[in-house]
């Protein structure tokens, strides 16, 4: 062999060997160095430097958050099934070398780790639904993530992850109880808005009797103070009428003149407002002597009273 091709070969040999003791790392992600087979140490983002044809990569381990989409299946307490869609959130624990030996070593490979990740929601999710009441399970989503995060938080944490997160974006029961669920609630619905309605109509005529009442207290205390007042007028009229006949008496008497005219002179006056203002087409009267003398004595008699009166 010739001995430039020598000198080129060795060169290109030299150059690869030399190329390959750099390594870049890209951001958001550490290598795993091996020597012959056993753990060395980790790379971190950006130019290492290797021993070449020594230490190997072992496996670039992703330190990024990643997600899985879940659906599985659960049996309530009472028996009946519950169908969930969820979302797994979860990264590597930190970057710290003891976390990275037990991500690259702890599993064969990638799809190992995500079966026992994903076997082990499920079952924990399965495990706190067991102990639920169908009717419970919609209203326990909150509980149900925190029951999970405590339960795989030292799990994962041996593997090396952390749960960062885990949504329940769906939760199903069979047809059959869907309907059921939605007749109770259209039942409910219809028994609220019937309370709503009688709670309404009973206030209604509350205020109405209310206000009835008080329209009655109004125009009984408007009658009552009418009446008093149409009592005082009645009583000043009957003292105005005394008065003036105990005048006209008097002036009658100094005239020398009969008292009882005035008398007379009332009944016929009487007699005429009767038939003026009554509503009735007939008016029954005693025109005997007896009856005119006996009507004449009654009015005598208001007049001495209404005199004693005035006197006092």
């Amino acid at each position: 062999m010739p001995p430039y091709l020598t000198t080129y070969i060795i060169a290109i040999v030299v150059i690869i060997i030399l190329f390959s003791s750099f390594v870049t790392v890209k951001q958001g992600t550490i290598a795993v160095i091996t020597i012959f087979g056993k753990y060395q140490r980790i790379l971190t983002p950006g130019l290492n430097f290797k021993i070449p044809l020594i230490e190997v990569i072992h496996t670039r381990i992703s330190i990024q958050n990643r997600s899985v989409e879940l659906e599985f299946q659960a049996v309530t307490y009472d028996q009946a099934n519950v169908y969930f869609k969820a979302m797994l959130l979860y990264s590597v624990l930190d970057q710290q070398e003891e976390t990275i030996k037990n991500v690259a070593f702890k599993f064969v490979d990638e799809r190992n780790l995500m079966q026992a990740l994903v076997r082990t929601v499920e079952g924990s999710i399965r495990a706190f639904v067991a102990t639920k009441r169908q009717a419970d399970v919609l209203i326990l989503r909150r509980d149900i993530v925190e029951h999970v995060k405590e339960q795989l938080d030292n799990i994962l944490e041996g593997w090396g992850y952390h749960l960062q997160d885990l949504q329940l974006n769906d939760i199903t029961f069979d047809d059959i109880i869907m309907k059921s669920m939605s007749q109770v609630v259209a039942s409910n619905n219809l028994k609220a808005a019937a309370e709503n309605e009688g709670q309404a109509l009973l206030i209604t005529k509350t205020k109405a009797a209310e206000a009835e009442g008080n329209a009655i207290k109004i125009s009984a205390e408007a009658e009552r103070q009418a009446a008093q007042l149409r009592g005082q007028g009645i009583a000043l009229f009957r003292e105005e009428v005394a008065k003036g006949m105990t005048v006209a008496a008097k002036e009658m008497q100094q005239a020398n003149m009969d008292t009882s005219v005035i008398l007379f002179t009332m009944w016929t006056e009487s007699i005429k407002h009767f038939s003026e203002n009554s509503t009735g087409n007939v008016i029954f009267l005693d025109g005997s002597v007896d009856g005119l003398q006996r009507t004449m004595k009654e009015t005598m008699g208001l007049n001495l009273l209404g005199e004693d009166k005035v006197k006092k």
